[in-house]
């Protein structure tokens, strides 16, 4: 192979490195749909099928991730035990509000677009889904954590973590550690 040559494929290597990660990102993405979707299709619904979804999405979601984020600057006055309490809680209540809206048997219809890096092993994969006769613009942003995962979820431009974030800081303030574990554990109780 010339010099020549070599530089050549070099630089195609480098120039198309993100579509790959985009690929292998948006591939991960359908897959988990795919087997989210399978597992409620065979599930009766409500808590039922929330626990079942918990152990598909735990691999596909950084739920860990998403309640420090959610949290914020409070997360360090966690200590590891209500860190690990806290993502436990905020895992559950996502599953379950999020589960409770779908119906068995209902596949949405999802058209995936351009995925657009973030930065290092960071993408966004915007979705245009079509769900019981509606149509949700959902960007699935996404992070390359030894796999890529799930890191926050824009449903109609309004991020799940910035959403739950603010919820998080009013209760901070008001009574710290212990006022966001009961509201975590209240949240749950309900769902």
């Amino acid at each position: 192979m010339t010099p020549k040559k070599a530089v050549l494929l070099l630089v195609l290597a480098v120039a198309t490195a993100p579509a790959f990660g985009a690929s292998d990102a948006e591939s991960t993405l359908r897959e988990a749909m795919q087997e989210a979707v399978t597992v409620a299709n065979a599930s009766p619904g409500g808590r039922a099928l929330a626990d079942k979804l918990q152990p598909v999405l735990e691999r596909h979601v950084c739920f860990e991730s998403m309640t420090r984020r959610a949290i914020g600057p409070g997360w360090r006055e966690f200590s590891p035990a209500q860190q690990d309490e806290a993502t436990r809680l905020f895992t559950k209540l996502i599953i379950r509000s999020y589960s409770n809206k779908f119906t068995p048997g209902e596949e949405p219809e999802v058209k995936y677009l351009k995925g657009s890096s973030q930065g290092p092993d960071k993408i966004e994969i915007p979705t245009s889904m079509l769900y019981k006769g509606s149509r949700y613009s959902i960007v699935y942003r996404m992070e390359k954590r030894g796999q890529w995962q799930i890191t926050d979820i824009l449903a109609e431009g309004v991020s799940l973590i910035a959403n739950y974030r603010a919820q998080f800081d009013e209760f901070f303030k008001r009574g710290g550690v212990d006022a966001v574990m009961q509201s975590l554990k209240k949240s749950v109780a309900g769902t």
